[in-house]
């Protein structure tokens, strides 16, 4: 619906459906501030979708792929300096400096503002401000949330309508005073009478800004990812963690699978892992060879809300409605739902382009094709010197494409969980996987998590970073507030979730991977299921529960026990390095590390002690 400004507000332009005043009179608010050229009230319709593809086919934005080898697909080819989420430049602007805490970003929320209103003032010249109302979760769940997103910029819209409830019904859930997070966001680059865009427009200075207080999300010069998908990392975690705490329950950075053993018997799984390693793969697991009569099944691979329930469990909505996955390293063999699921209807960025209309990355296929053009629009052979697609390139296409899709993915109710993993990727010291030995030793171990950065963020990759719950640069609030809240929300559910942490990338004296991975990390799944269920055997560690050799299944996989010991063994020397580098993390926290972190850090010492 194309809606020309009138008389500079956009409260009359309204469709009759939006009843809510707060919508119209902050959109108004946003438009004079912006001054776009017109305002389009977004619908959702698989319509509006086409022809917004369509234009940006015609602008040039976006390439549609051969219909033949990727119907219904595109590529979108991203400026060079707009390629992953920027957290040097995202900022929590709480009230207090100390809330936020020393792992965010913060300015004065006053001095905020007025840069925000420097930088947006008529940011939206000569282009179209797009109203875009979405669901976090199923359209009026009593888990979920809703935001309206103003962009400028289609490619997000279009993301949305993917990756979000998207579109009027929205309005019908929010009603005329129901509550909504506004989230405005601009690519920073404003057109003079005349002039025309450039292909994928953004700006040089880049600011994504969280008011937690007031729920208000600001992003500004990035056209790309979790910096322009409001509804992601912004709502998601950083203003729904901070929700979350005020409210009572979990706001995580967590894949949600369901995993049914032979005999029937199903429990639901949340696990965290920092970006890059192997979250989609985990979550669209096909079981290898040897379990036969198991089946995984699909909620989420990125984002879980969680809620206590009055029957004594904690219960799991999937927020978003799509993936936006990291392209690089998928392929047949490590993931094969996820190829299934981008095969249609699908918007690929920064991957390369076959001389046939189809699409590759790097681990795509065992031999890459002898000519593509790359991410950058360059000509690229095997051997150039230059990565084919960029390391962060991406795939986003809707959940209900992916074949292993749970049949109740989609239940407002939420799914009842019965194990909570965390894992990181570390070379050493981190074993195969271990269970925690209560409620408050497993928030520790997710505390204290750490892991080798990738590509998914701006900056140094290959370096060990501590991220605690996988949260580090998504938690919209000081992170001891955040272990505090982990340990009292154990206590709202009579029967918390089970504790793991595992760690599927440990490397030998070579520096290869030990651990097969992929779909081999079912063997890991069912024993964590068998414990959850009381069946699977363990012993006593220093670091918690861990299985035995023949605690775990190995039909169908040559694994032998020495290769098991070297990515379970517990080297205490380098334990002991471990933990001062948990108390350099717990020295930032200052007084608002909780007390039964630091009391479970003198356990682990002393059962590390020789």
């Amino acid at each position: 619906m194309n809606l020309p400004i009138v008389k500079n507000t956009a409260v009359v332009n309204a469709p009759e459906y939006v009843r809510h005043h707060g919508v119209k009179d902050w959109v108004a608010r946003m438009a004079r501030l912006a001054r776009p050229d017109r305002i389009v009230w977004c619908d959702g319709s698989q319509e509006e979708y086409e022809r917004l593809c369509q234009e940006m086919v015609a602008s040039g934005m976006m390439k549609r792929l051969n219909p033949k080898l990727r119907p219904n697909s595109y590529l979108a080819l991203s400026d060079p300096s707009d390629v992953a989420r920027v957290e040097e430049r995202t900022f929590i602007c709480s009230e207090r400096q100390d809330d936020a805490g020393p792992t965010n970003n913060w300015i004065a929320p006053a001095e905020m503002r007025g840069t925000l209103g420097r930088l947006f003032d008529g940011c939206m010249r000569g282009r179209t401000m797009y109203v875009v109302p979405f669901s976090m979760g199923p359209m009026g769940s009593p888990i979920a949330h809703i935001g309206v997103e103003l962009s400028d910029s289609p490619y997000v819209v279009v993301s949305m309508k993917i990756m979000t409830r998207m579109g009027r019904a929205v309005f019908d859930v929010l009603g005329e005073n129901g509550n909504f997070v506004p989230c405005m966001h601009s690519v920073g680059m404003p057109l003079a009478a005349g002039e025309k865009s450039v292909r994928w427009p953004c700006n040089a200075e880049k600011w994504i800004v969280h008011f937690p207080e007031t729920r208000e999300i600001w992003s500004y010069g990035s056209g790309y990812g979790g910096n322009a998908l409001l509804g992601k990392k912004c709502l998601a975690l950083r203003i729904a963690s901070v929700m979350a705490r005020d409210q009572g329950w979990l706001a995580e950075h967590m894949l949600i699978v369901g995993i049914t053993n032979p005999q029937g018997q199903k429990n639901y799984v949340a696990a965290a892992f920092p970006s890059a390693c192997g979250k989609t793969n985990l979550a669209m697991l096909v079981p290898p060879k040897g379990f036969e009569g198991w089946k995984v099944e699909t909620v989420g691979e990125d984002i879980a809300w969680i809620k206590p329930h009055e029957d004594g469990k904690f219960y799991a909505i999937n927020p978003e409605a799509g993936y936006f996955g990291v392209a690089p390293g998928t392929n047949i063999h490590s993931n094969p739902n996820c190829m299934k699921s981008i095969e249609r209807d699908a918007i690929f960025t920064n991957v390369a382009e076959t001389p046939e209309g189809d699409v590759w990355w790097e681990g795509m296929t065992d031999t890459p094709p002898t000519r593509l053009t790359d991410w950058t629009g360059q000509a690229w052979t095997p051997g150039c010197g230059r990565n084919a697609a960029h390391p962060n390139s991406r795939f986003t296409v809707a959940a209900t494409r992916c074949p292993s899709l749970d049949p109740a993915w989609d239940d407002p109710n939420g799914l009842p969980i019965s194990a909570f993993l965390f894992g990181g990727r570390r070379s050493d010291t981190a074993p195969l996987v271990v269970e925690a030995f209560n409620w408050e030793d497993g928030v520790y171990k997710a505390a204290t998590m750490g892991s080798e950065t990738t590509a998914a963020i701006v900056g140094q990759v290959g370096v060990v970073r501590r991220d605690p719950f996988a949260m580090i640069a998504f938690c919209g609030y000081h992170m001891g507030d955040y272990f505090k809240h982990w340990l009292a929300v154990g206590k709202k559910v009579k029967r918390p979730p089970h504790i793991f942490q595992v760690n599927w990338f440990r490397k030998d004296a070579t520096g290869k991977f030990v651990w097969p991975g992929f779909g081999e990390n079912m063997r890991v799944l069912s024993w964590i299921v068998g414990r959850c269920q009381g069946q699977a055997h363990a012993i006593e560690t220093p670091l918690g529960w861990m299985p035995e050799f023949d605690d775990l299944h190995w039909q169908g996989l040559q694994f032998d026990v020495d290769k098991y010991a070297s990515v379970t063994d517990i080297d205490r020397a380098a334990w002991g390095r471990e933990l001062k580098l948990h108390d350099e993390l717990f020295a930032k926290l200052k007084g608002r590390l909780p007390q039964p972190l630091a009391l479970e850090r003198q356990l682990l010492e002393a059962r590390l002690a020789p």
